[in-house]
């Protein structure tokens, strides 16, 4: 069994919260893009499977929403028939200039867990299917991004998930053999894309994914990204995990 050299992130449902962040953004873009007609926003929001909350609620969305992980291209394919007169270029713009503003709650405190994991020798990725910018703007506004090695949203020249052209730039990057590489993802797609690059993958249960859907692409599913250090100590034999068995 291969040590362990560095770990991947994926970003939303992983390392923050992911209702707490895009329903949020979601509810806002399409205000804005509706131009205040609440009826025409929610028309918006059923063509990219979310559904306005009320009394404050941000909303939720479908599990085959665009949005959970899909690329601002993909989401901005199911908008346009609905927004004559936008241009493409235009649309992907707008969603990544609110999605850089776009408050982030992250899924357990962040600094702490990430600064354990270098002292252990790791060095750590982000891949998303986000655009690299806004990435990088939610790891400034978290405190956290000095402790990323290598960052890569869709448009970083590596390609999306669940290829795996991203891991397999930061193994380049960082000289790493995939085998040495763990990928901690929420969805299907980031396991996936894992697999593909011949590393380990470890699904979360922050996003909407349920653990029967994560079971059968993951070496093992954790509850958040704050089991991680009882699972490296559980690999490398030292203890047994200290959390119980994840729930559908």
């Amino acid at each position: 069994m291969a040590a362990l050299a560095g770990i991947i992130f994926d970003k939303d449902g992983t390392l923050f919260d992911f209702h707490a962040t895009w329903g949020a953004w979601a509810r806002g873009l399409l205000e804005e893009l509706a131009g205040g007609d609440s009826a025409a926003a929610r028309r918006l929001g059923t063509a990219i499977g979310f559904s306005f909350g009320e009394g404050g609620i941000p909303g939720q969305f479908a599990p085959d929403s665009p949005v959970i992980a899909g690329t601002p291209e993909t989401i901005t394919e199911v908008l346009l028939p609905h927004l004559p007169g936008w241009r493409a270029t235009a649309l992907v713009a707008l969603m990544n200039a609110r999605a850089a503003a776009a408050p982030q709650t992250p899924a357990v405190p962040l600094r702490p867990l990430l600064q354990g994991l270098r002292r252990r020798g790791l060095v750590l990725g982000l891949v998303t299917n986000d655009a690299e910018m806004p990435a990088r703007a939610h790891l400034v506004a978290a405190g956290v991004a000095e402790l990323f090695d290598f960052v890569a949203g869709y448009d970083s020249g590596h390609g999306a998930k669940p290829a795996p052209g991203q891991l397999l730039a930061f193994a380049t990057a960082l000289q790493i053999a995939p085998d040495r590489v763990a990928m901690v993802g929420d969805s299907t797609h980031d396991l996936r894309a894992g697999r593909a690059a011949g590393m380990l993958t470890l699904g979360v249960l922050t996003g909407l994914a349920l653990h029967a859907e994560l079971a059968p692409h993951a070496d093992a599913v954790l509850p958040d990204i704050g089991a991680l250090p009882a699972w490296l100590d559980a690999r490398n034999g030292r203890v047994a995990l200290a959390f119980p068995a994840a729930q559908t």
